[in-house]
């Protein structure tokens, strides 16, 4: 999963530096660039991004020194709930729209980008996608470890009847049927903890997909005026986005290494992005049909991922769980605090 990540990354890259060199049939015609100004925005921007992401991502962590965050608190659901907000509003706000604009774009030939809802027929099909990784990723486990489980209860029975034999057999035998299957519950644990697992990872992929588009449109600007408030708004966006995944992530129960290398690798994405759309800022138009249909392709992909991810995997796994279930009032915390990130994630939308 790592790998692919990586090189999914590098790709993304390859193709938008390839869209660079593509002449641009729309020119943006603005006159109010200023290179200097922009620049010390863009570096700005980078050690921003990066503090806000790693904050965020950190957060959840806290849980192991301050109980109250622990996964096993109400506040952490409170927590997770706001996060998913976050993530859905990003999704559905931000990016989804993007996509439509990209995919639309008077720069683009009518046919076939103006005759076809491109980015929502992504977006769909991504969503599906992320459904499909993640049944067949739970499924493979099960059916790998469902073997290993049987043979525990295979051994299991053969010791109970190998205890029948003794004069007390009957009694052992009442005890032994009684005993909880280990190997079932290893089985049931382990389906549990691969789910969240794969959940982390296709999220940060999501994630990922989303912050390497956003990094380069940033990078690659030359409009002060356009920079300025997106350094704050991606800031609080990537540090509400990275207490999402840091969530999922400390779920996961990841070792100490894969945990460092997704955390680093989420705070790293954007400012990255950054400056590689600094390196080709100078040849790059974002209004060349090329760039308008990687960005409008990756955008898309990247809202059906999170939409999906923060309806099924986030929010619906908790709002059906039975702690949520048996507890009205922490149904209404949840309930607010979802709202309140979805709200406030959506105005960021007026500067960004």
């Amino acid at each position: 999963m790592k790998l692919a990540r990586f090189v999914l990354f590098v790709c993304m890259c390859s193709s938008v530096l390839l869209s660079v060199s593509a002449e641009g049939e729309c020119d943006s015609g603005d006159t109010d660039e200023n290179k200097s100004a922009a620049l010390r925005l863009k570096l700005a921007a980078i050690a921003s991004i990066l503090v806000a992401g790693s904050m965020g991502v950190s957060l959840p962590f806290l849980g192991r020194v301050i109980p109250a965050l622990s996964p096993e608190k109400d506040v952490f659901f409170i927590i997770k709930a706001f996060a998913a907000g976050v993530i859905l509003a990003t999704a559905l706000v931000h990016i989804l729209p993007d996509a439509f604009e990209n995919l639309s774009s008077s720069c683009l030939n009518e046919i076939p980008w103006g005759k076809f809802p491109f980015s929502g027929f992504i977006a769909m099909l991504s969503a599906i996608g992320t459904l499909m990784v993640d049944s067949f990723a739970n499924g493979y486990f099960n059916r790998t470890h469902f073997n290993k489980a049987l043979l525990v209860k295979q051994g299991e029975e053969e010791h109970v009847g190998h205890v029948h034999m003794h004069p007390h057999g009957a009694q052992g035998h009442a005890h032994g049927s009684a005993l909880p299957s280990d190997g079932e519950n290893a089985l049931a644990g382990g389906s549990d903890l691969t789910r969240h697992r794969v959940i982390t990872q296709v999220l940060e992929l999501g994630i990922v997909v989303h912050s390497v588009i956003i990094g380069i449109s940033l990078g690659a600007s030359e409009r002060p005026a356009d920079i300025r408030p997106l350094v704050v708004a991606l800031s609080f966006h990537q540090f509400f986005e990275g207490m999402g995944l840091g969530g999922c992530i400390v779920q996961a129960k990841f070792m100490s290494r894969a945990v460092a290398t997704m955390a680093l690798f989420f705070s790293l994405t954007t400012p990255l992005g950054i400056a590689v759309g600094i390196g080709i800022s100078s040849v790059y138009n974002e209004n060349s049909p090329t760039a308008l249909i990687i960005e409008g392709i990756f955008n898309s992909a990247a809202a059906g991922i999170l939409i999906y991810m923060a309806l099924v995997d986030l929010l619906a796994a908790d709002y059906m769980s039975p702690r949520l279930q048996t507890q009205g009032k922490l149904q209404i915390w949840v309930s607010l605090s979802l709202l309140l990130g979805a709200v406030c994630m959506s105005l960021l939308a007026i500067w960004a």
